[in-house]
């Protein structure tokens, strides 16, 4: 699976914008992010669709961003990843 590439990132700029927002990220290249010194999130491109790799812990977890539910739902699991631990 390949990263996304400019013309696949276009179709998520609104997804992109919303993680711009977030203090902690910072946007290293044009859809990866990193938190602190470590690679935190980024987008793959796949006949399949689109898709964005969350770091969860020491893994990272793999979520479609193809429908606006969808990139909710990666909103909602990167807020929770940036959330502080209990």
């Amino acid at each position: 699976m390949k990263h996304a590439d400019a013309a696949a990132l276009d179709k998520l700029e609104d997804l992109l914008q919303q993680l711009r927002t977030l203090e902690v990220l910072r946007e290293r290249s044009r859809g990866v992010f990193y938190r602190k010194s470590k690679p935190f999130l980024h987008f793959h491109d796949d006949p399949t669709g689109l898709y964005a790799d969350l770091r969860a812990g020491a893994d990272f977890e793999r979520f479609q961003v193809n429908s606006a539910a969808q990139r909710k739902a990666l909103m909602v699991a990167v807020k929770g990843q940036l959330a502080p631990s209990a």
